[in-house]
C-alpha cells in the first residue's frame, strides 16, 4: 500500500476492518436474519441502519478518546503486541469455528445482562432501535475499535489527523453498510433464511481476513524490530 496516497490507504483500511468485523455471527446477523425472515427487507434493513449507527459512534469515540492515549511510549509497544494477539485470536477462533452460535448461547452472562438493562432503559419498539441498542449493549464492540483504532495510527495506516481519521470512519461506515445491509437484501431473497453451514461458512471466512491482518501486523512488528537492533 505503499504506492498509494494516505487518504486512499486511510479509506481502504477503514473499509476492510469494517467488512471483516461485521461478518462474524453475532446478535446483530442473528437479528436481522431471524426477523428479515418474518418481516421482510425493510424491517431487516432498519435495524442495519440502527446498528451501523451505534457501530460508527463506538468506532469515532475510540479513534478520538482512546486511541491517542495508546500511542505514548511502551504502552504503544503494549497495543501493538496486544493487537497482534487480539486479532489472531478471532481470527483463529472464527476459522475453527465448528457450528453456529445460537441467539440463546450468544445472550448468555455479562452482555446479556447489559442487554436486558438497556433495553428495558430505552424500550425499543423500531426496528432501527432494535439494532441501535443490541449494538450498544455489546462492549466487544468498543473494545475492538479501541485496538484496531490504536493499531491503524501505529502502523501509519491512518494518520494521527482529524481529516484522516474521518477518512477512515468513512470507509467504516461503508463497510459495515455493505455487509448488513447486503445480509438485509440476501434474506429477503434467498429463501427467507441462511443455512447453518452457509453462516460457518461466513464465520470462517471472516477468521481467515483477521488472521491474515494479523499476519501482516507482525510482520510489521518484526521489521520494527530489526531496525532497532540494527541501529543499535
Amino acid at each position: 500500500m505503499e504506492d498509494l496516497s494516505p487518504p486512499i490507504v486511510a479509506a481502504l483500511t477503514g473499509f476492510i476492518s469494517g467488512l471483516l468485523i461485521s461478518i462474524p455471527v453475532g446478535p446483530i446477523n442473528l437479528t436481522i436474519i431471524n426477523e428479515g425472515a418474518r418481516r421482510g427487507f425493510k424491517w431487516a434493513a432498519l435495524i442495519a441502519a440502527g446498528a451501523t449507527l451505534m457501530e460508527i459512534l463506538y468506532c469515532a469515540l475510540a479513534f478520538t478518546s482512546f486511541a491517542a492515549l495508546l500511542q505514548k511510549g511502551y504502552i504503544k509497544a503494549a497495543m501493538e503486541v496486544f493487537s497482534f494477539a487480539f486479532l489472531l485470536f478471532l481470527g483463529v477462533k472464527y476459522l475453527m469455528a465448528k457450528s453456529v452460535p445460537l441467539v440463546e448461547r450468544i445472550e448468555h452472562g455479562i452482555e446479556q445482562r447489559i442487554e436486558q438493562r438497556i433495553e428495558e432503559k430505552f424500550h425499543p419498539t423500531s426496528a432501527f432501535m432494535t439494532g441501535f441498542v443490541r449494538t450498544l449493549a455489546n462492549p466487544g464492540v468498543l473494545l475492538g475499535w479501541i485496538i484496531l483504532g490504536a493499531n491503524f495510527i501505529s502502523r501509519g495506516w491512518v494518520d494521527p489527523t482529524l481529516q484522516s481519521k474521518v477518512i477512515c470512519l468513512c470507509g467504516v461506515t461503508v463497510g459495515v453498510s455493505l455487509w448488513l445491509f447486503g445480509l438485509s437484501w440476501a434474506i429477503s431473497r434467498g429463501h427467507k433464511k441462511f443455512t447453518d453451514r452457509t453462516l460457518l461458512r461466513m464465520e470462517r471466512g471472516s477468521g481467515i481476513g483477521l488472521i491474515l491482518l494479523a499476519l501482516a501486523h507482525g510482520v510489521h512488528l518484526a521489521w520494527q524490530l530489526a531496525q532497532k537492533m540494527g541501529k543499535g
